[in-house]
This record gives C-alpha cells, structure tokens and sequence, in this order.
C-alpha cells in the first residue's frame, strides 16, 4: 500500500485516489468481512436454534439459557478476545468464537419470543390431527415462529457487522477493521478510515436489505396482515 507525506490541508477524510490506488486491498478487506459475518451468523443461529426448542420445550432452563447467553453478551469485545485469544491464536478463529457467542443472545430471545407466540389452539389442532411433538414442531411451530426468527438474524447480522472491526484488534482478521486501526496508525489517514468506516455501514445496511427481502419471501402472510 503506497502512501504519500500528508499534512493536513493534504489528508481529506475522502480520496478517489487512494481508493483507486488501494482497490484490491479494500476489497480483500470487504471479502474477509462478509466471510466473517456469514460464517459467525451461520455458526451461531445452528446453536441458538436448538437452544431456543429446548428453552421452549423444557420452560425450566429457558431463565439458565436466556442468562447465560446475556452475560457473555456482557462482557466487553476487547475483553472476551483477550480471553480467547491464548486458546484459540490470533487468526480468525477467536473472531468466529466470539460472534457467535455475541449473536447468541439475540438469536435465541427471538426465537423463544416467536415459539412462545404460537397460539395454543394451533398447537392442539396440529396434536389433534396426529402430529408428533417434532414434527408439529418442524410443521406448525417453527413456521409460525419465522418472522421473529427472522427478526433476531437482521439485529444479529448487523450488530456482527459492526462486531468484526474489532477482530483487527487481535490480527490481521478483522475484515474493514483492519483497515481503520492501520488507518489510526499510519499518521491518521483520514481516507482510509472514512472508506472503510462507510463500507462497513453500506455492508450493514446491504445485509439488512437483503434480510427483508428473505422475511418479505419466506412469511408472505404478514403482509397480508400488515
């Protein structure tokens, strides 16, 4: 990455030309933080899914998940990656840890919320007409719980977003955040932090379109009802 001698007059928070100078950096660092999110979402809506049946099914450990997963949410970024950062190196994989156990969270409050809403006489029907408890589960109850399953993965998407620029701060794996720090670090390059920053919230919102739209397909009734 090339950079010239700027003085203030000379290091506007915008810059054609360090984006055009930079292209393929910036985009090596776009990719790293879509890789990031998918995989730390996708990692943590296969736990938070069957967390949040279990909560449903056996309503006594719903407090013990519910808490658990709220005070790991608690505890600060930097923090829980100094934490994981001795076990796990310092690539991507404390990042993935710590996201998923970040989304958890939200993921499983809005699942249980989407389970719990489920009208009781819907779930009597489908036992009525011979369903067992997994299949009204999987039939029934899972589909009616979509929207605000669905719900939970925008909230738990962008705030991973948001998350993996602190990735950089254990190496190199922080996606646009490793953009940022060496933007603080290289004399304060107002351009490369400003592009960066603005292709984090242009990814955030592009995930949270996008997240609509699959909600707006896949529960076509709510906006029937809406």
């Amino acid at each position: 990455m090339s950079f010239l001698a700027r003085g203030e007059a000379g290091n506007p928070w915008f810059s054609w030309s360090y984006v055009r100078d930079n292209l393929e950096t910036i985009q090596d660092a776009l990719v790293d933080h879509v890789v990031i999110t998918v995989w730390s979402v996708a990692i943590a809506v296969a736990i938070a899914i069957p967390l949040a049946v279990l909560a449903y099914w056996v309503r006594p450990l719903a407090t013990p998940i519910l808490t658990s997963a709220g005070v790991v949410y608690t505890i600060p970024s930097l923090a829980l990656l100094a934490f994981l950062a001795p076990f796990l190196g310092t690539g991507r994989s404390p990042v993935i840890v710590a996201l998923v156990l970040y989304a958890l969270i939200i993921l499983i409050r809005n699942a249980l919320t989407g389970l719990l809403q489920v009208p009781g006489d819907v779930r009597e029907a489908a036992t009525a007409m011979g369903y067992s408890r997994f299949a009204r589960l999987v039939r029934v109850e899972l589909p009616l719980a979509l929207p605000g399953i669905l719900t939970g993965l925008r909230l738990a998407t962008v705030s991973t977003v948001a998350l993996v620029t602190v990735g950089a701060i254990v190496g190199s794996q922080g996606g646009l955040g490793g953009l940022i720090l060496s933007g603080f670090r290289n004399n304060y390059y107002k351009a490369q932090i400003a592009t960066a920053a603005v292709l984090c919230v242009a990814l955030a919102l592009v995930f949270d379109l996008l997240l609509i739209g699959l909600s707006r397909l896949l529960t076509p009734w709510t906006r029937s009802r809406a």
